[in-house]
């Protein structure tokens, strides 16, 4: 007899007695007890401060239903997610797909029109023409070195893990056909590499005619280079300098194709300046030497667009976040399209006295602020360099391992542009010159290349400039002063109306004073 003392416990009793004959009733009828066989245990007994005691466990195991398909498909998908924690395959991502939020701006910035590097575009059918001239690169290559191709396939399946792990997601081909492509595009990208290199002549001396239609400085060219430039049309570094260490009979080199690619690459750098031309002397105020700048050979890139990218930036701006971003910001923000205004407009600062240089330096991205002057270098803008920082920004967004500086400077040009007339005053003073249809296209360029970007202002190295611009924006007397020279000092014809007003307001008092004079003291 158990002794019930509440209405609670009497509750629980009368639950684990319907369910002890629920599993007696599950059980096989058991077979009788011989002599010295262990006894059952009595049914489960519940007393005050006592948990519930289970059956044993066998029992447990045998009364408890079988999983049902939906639970067992569960289990699978947490044991592959399990697998996929475990690889951290995306650790080793240096190739990405373009994020379908920056696709939308513009598609086509971001899909090769004429020749297809690595495996996300290939086999296309508007880039199948330029798979023959693919074979025709590694047959020529082959002659000249007189190597053998089995030696570059060994070598590059060798790497064959490695460089499916460089790309986001899956590879949809087999270990063969993955390493032919890596082979075949790899040795593609290198002709054209070291024929450019030589301004041109290179090609001649790799064998090719003077009019072949792809290897050849022609109107190609600049689209092959377009084309290569692309984030998602890329192959690791490491392939390359694995297939060009073959050719020159040093393997194990490295350097030698950076430096290649960032001579193929020149005619898509965003700046004329004669000084990166003359071998990138040092500019009128910077303290870069040439120890600082980018070096291939001590620098490891990922691929030709990081390559290119550092080639950029060579040692980096360095974010120096202000003090009403440090204030402001506990936590790391991300900014929308309505909080990306860092400073203001071309035209609105000007209003407030602030003044407009060319800053006479090849690093396009080095701005500099001082006694209400913003001195910014040339930018030169084709129809190239929308893709070219489409693809750029693209990378920063996806890759965690860089810096967001190209985000920084094109965000900060942004701010700077919002309409025609922005664009035709930096035209007028040297910091702007392009090769478009007119100064709104330029326009609707900028406002069009951070949509859908996701930024942060800490990570901006143009923060501490933008809060020295804001100050001086914010100051009321630079507005009056600038207000004053630009409606009574902007041209001569304003000055001498302006002389002439004084003289005339003088004169004026100059009257009145001898005449109230007289009045109060007539002369004697």
């Amino acid at each position: 007899m158990v002794a019930v003392f509440n209405k609670e416990l009497l509750g629980w009793y009368l639950v684990t007695l319907k369910l002890n004959e629920t599993v007696q009733a599950n059980l096989p009828r058991s077979q009788p007890s011989t002599p010295g066989t262990p006894s059952r245990p009595p049914p489960l007994l519940l007393t005050r401060g006592e948990p519930i005691q289970e059956e044993d466990e066998a029992a447990t195991a045998d009364a408890a239903p079988l999983e049902s398909e939906w639970v067992i498909s569960i289990r699978e998908k947490l044991k592959q997610a399990w697998n996929d924690e475990a690889g951290v395959p995306w650790m080793r991502y240096s190739i990405y797909r373009v994020p379908k939020s920056l696709r939308e701006g513009d598609e086509k910035a971001y899909m090769p029109q004429v020749v297809s590097i690595g495996p996300y575009h290939h086999g296309k059918r508007r880039l199948r023409d330029m798979e023959r001239h693919k074979w025709r690169a590694l047959h020529r290559m082959l002659r000249r070195t007189g190597g053998d191709v089995r030696v570059y396939l060994d070598a590059v399946g060798a790497l064959e893990e490695r460089a499916r792990a460089c790309y986001e997601g899956p590879v949809a081909f087999n270990d063969n056909e993955f390493v032919e492509m890596m082979v075949l595009d790899g040795t593609f990208v290198l002709e054209l590499f070291r024929g450019v290199g030589a301004a041109g002549k290179g090609f001649k001396e790799l064998g090719y005619a003077r009019n072949d239609p792809v290897f050849a400085m022609r109107g190609t060219m600049h689209g092959i280079q377009r084309d290569m430039i692309m984030l998602e049309n890329q192959i690791p570094l490491f392939v390359l300098d694995r297939l060009l260490g073959l050719q020159i009979g040093q393997p194990e080199q490295h350097g030698l194709v950076a430096r290649l690619a960032i001579c193929f690459f020149d005619p898509l750098m965003p700046t004329d300046e004669p000084l990166r031309k003359n071998h990138r002397a040092m500019s009128e105020s910077s303290s870069t030497t040439r120890a600082d700048a980018f070096d291939p050979l001590t620098e490891t890139g990922l691929h030709c667009l990081d390559v290119f990218r550092r080639s950029l930036l060579r040692i980096g701006p360095k974010p120096t976040p202000g003090l009403w971003i440090k204030r402001w910001s506990n936590a790391r923000r991300v900014a929308d399209r309505r909080r990306l205004q860092l400073i203001h407009c071309v035209t609105e600062l000007r209003e407030a006295g602030i003044k407009f240089r060319h800053r006479r330096t090849d690093r396009f991205w080095d701005i500099e602020f001082k006694d209400g002057v913003l001195k910014i270098p040339r930018l030169l803008i084709h129809d190239g360099t929308k893709s070219l920082f489409l693809n750029l920004i693209a990378f920063e967004q996806c890759h965690s391992d860089c810096t967001k500086d190209i985000t920084s400077y094109v965000i900060f040009m942004d701010n700077l542009i919002n309409s025609e007339e922005d664009v035709s005053y930096l035209h007028y003073r040297g910091i702007i010159e392009h090769w478009l249809g007119n100064d709104g296209e330029v326009a609707d360029l900028f406002n069009k290349l951070c949509l859908e970007v996701v930024f942060d202002f800490d990570d901006s190295y143009l923060s501490g400039l933008s809060e020295r611009v804001n100050k001086y924006y914010n100051h009321r007397w630079n507005t009056w002063g600038a207000s004053l020279k630009h409606r009574y000092f902007g041209n001569p014809w304003a000055i001498i109306s302006l002389v002439a007003a004084v003289v005339l307001l003088v004169l004026t008092c100059a009257q009145t004073f001898y005449s109230v004079y007289a009045y109060y003291w007539p002369p004697q």
